[in-house]
């Protein structure tokens, strides 16, 4: 296979954990086969320094044409004013919305090897292997914003369409799980939430008689989440409550370093004779920040991008067994006990360099992939 991969790289620790996740997927390629041609492109602050632009119009554009974005983080406290017209954020925003990627998978299984570091009990741990589908261009956070002097408001708005599609993606991914879908809204207040349930129920109803849906308003997700994480297969949620949930669903990983993400829109046909496969338009990124009060002392976890470089092979490149032997090499390297400093017991734990090569060391036992050159 031939493949470009844009990477940008971002803010804070953002450069280094992209590139230990870009080795990993060198590696891969060097042992099955596929070429894997990387372009750099600026986001977020970076973008802005150099550009004036969180989101300059070439990195869009080699996105548009990509097979697949890696993403590192974007922001820092350098461009954190609040009075700022341009911000870091908006770069991520307009990715998002111009590569049409509604839904948002934030896979959360936690790691036996990594339980101790959760501060939620080990026993209610064991055995939770859920994901939440986030929706992603709509709702509060791209509604219309006005400021004055004494007042400020956000329009939430979502249409009918916006809720089906990224239903209907969490249905689909049901489906090849625990065939169980828990939607969350706030339909005891909020309109918006009304229409979202209404719309939900008569999806999973109609489209996917085959699935369990629950309706769960967003506050008493947010305890069960933490109090029987068990319970979930696949949860699906609106723009702002999934960000929050899913910041809190890391505590069940143990760190945010844990949690991989996939940003993806609609699918189309895609390679050659020999390994077509359906493109997914995606975008791939840990859900941790740009951590800039440890970026450049190389101690970042790398893991969850290295993770959300596994779901670019599965979900973009069409890669299921690429996709596994990454996954299986960030569980080895955990198994074996390297741990980052946000994983390990004492707060004193491997750099990010140390954990890549356990990784790569890895997949060398698991897939016979060529280890890491300097």
């Amino acid at each position: 296979m031939h493949a470009e991969i844009v990477v940008l790289p971002g803010d804070g620790i953002g450069p280094e954990v992209t590139a230990a996740a870009v080795e990993v997927l060198r590696a891969v390629g060097r042992r099955y086969g596929h070429e894997f041609r990387f372009v750099e492109k600026p986001i977020g602050g970076a973008a802005i320094d150099a550009t004036g632009e969180p989101l300059p119009a070439d990195t869009l554009a080699a996105a548009q044409r990509a097979d697949a974005v890696l993403l590192g983080a974007v922001g820092g406290p350098k461009w954190s004013d609040p009075k700022a017209t341009v911000r870091p954020e908006q770069g991520l925003l307009a990715i998002r919305k111009a590569l049409g990627l509604y839904a948002n998978l934030r896979p959360v299984k936690p790691h036996a090897a990594a339980l101790g570091a959760s501060p939620i009990k080990p026993h209610l741990l064991t055995g939770v292997d859920l994901i939440v589908v986030r929706e992603l261009t709509g709702g509060i956070y791209f509604g219309q914003k006005q400021r004055t002097a004494d007042s400020a408001s956000d329009l939430c708005e979502y249409s009918v369409a916006e809720i089906e599609r990224v239903v209907r993606r969490a249905c689909t991914l049901a489906r090849g799980l625990r065939g169980r879908v828990t939607s969350v809204d706030k339909a005891n207040v909020l309109e918006t939430s009304r229409l979202w349930r209404e719309v939900a129920t008569r999806v999973a109803r109609d489209e996917f008689p085959d699935i369990t849906l629950e309706h769960q308003l967003v506050d008493s997700m947010a305890m069960h989440l933490l109090a029987k994480p068990r319970e979930y297969d696949v949860i699906v949620t609106e723009n702002m409550f999934g960000d929050i949930l899913t910041d809190e669903a890391s505590m069940l990983a143990g760190s945010l370093g844990l949690l991989p993400s996939a940003s993806l829109g609609s699918s189309g046909a895609h390679g050659n004779a020999k390994d077509s496969h359906q493109k997914v338009i995606g975008l791939y990124e840990p859900i941790h920040g740009s951590a800039p009060d440890i970026a450049g002392r190389g101690i970042a976890n790398p893991y969850a991008t290295i993770l959300s470089a596994a779901m670019l092979l599965r979900h973009s490149l069409g890669l299921e067994d690429e996709a596994k032997c990454v996954e299986k090499a960030v569980s080895g390297a955990l198994d074996a006990g390297i741990f980052t400093a946000d994983l390990a017991p004492d707060g004193h734990g491997v750099g990010t360099r140390a954990a890549t090569a356990a990784v790569l060391e890895q997949l060398q036992a698991e897939c016979g992939v060529v280890e890491m050159r300097d």
